[in-house]
């Protein structure tokens, strides 16, 4: 049987080199919501654990958070910057070695919003399957905005696995979420 709602293999996310250990992922979609509307759907714990984590704390800058994402990833995060509705930072694992940062930024497109999320400070292995993890979150997101159920996040990133270990090491290079 086959699983006619999964999207076909479009990339969304890019992988990127910031030095010899480390790296970024890049995801980039258009959705079709105002501004205010995804901006809520990626800041308040409601919705939020309806598409990608169940969020508790302090969701405010320097505020600090526990996450459980649907990709079973959980931990500590503290709010850097939060300036509705345009840009959201995020240090992952703070003070530790595996410490990360998620940043999304959000632009008006006509009637739509571009959001560009990008997670730094990744091990390069990593990269594949974070890229891959990446993807299925925006399709979670595309889904729930649609009013949609999502493909299981796990049989996704599976789906997605191989087209980002094609892409081979990324090359280093410059520019952050905003950039293009």
């Amino acid at each position: 049987m086959t699983n006619d709602h999964r999207p076909a293999t479009r990339m969304l996310s890019s992988l990127r080199r910031l030095d010899e250990v480390k790296g970024a992922v890049r995801v980039e979609d258009v959705y079709d919501t105002d501004i205010a509307d995804l901006w809520s759907a990626l800041t308040d714990p409601r919705r939020l654990g309806r598409w990608i984590a169940i969020v508790e704390g302090d969701l405010r800058t320097g505020g600090h958070i526990q996450a459980r994402f649907t990709s079973t990833w959980s931990g500590a995060g503290r709010i850097d910057i939060c300036e509705p509705p345009r840009h959201l930072l995020v240090t992952m694992e703070p003070g530790t070695a595996d410490e990360t940062v998620i940043e999304a930024v959000l632009s008006s497109v006509e009637a739509q919003t571009r959001l560009v999320i990008e997670q730094r400070g990744l091990l390069l292995a990593d990269l594949p399957g974070r890229g891959a993890g990446w993807q299925a979150h925006a399709e979670e997101l595309a889904a729930y905005l649609s009013g949609r159920q999502p493909a299981p996040w796990r049989e996704r990133w599976a789906d997605l696995i191989p087209a980002y270990a094609a892409l081979g090491q990324p090359a280093e290079g410059s520019g952050g979420p905003g950039a293009r």
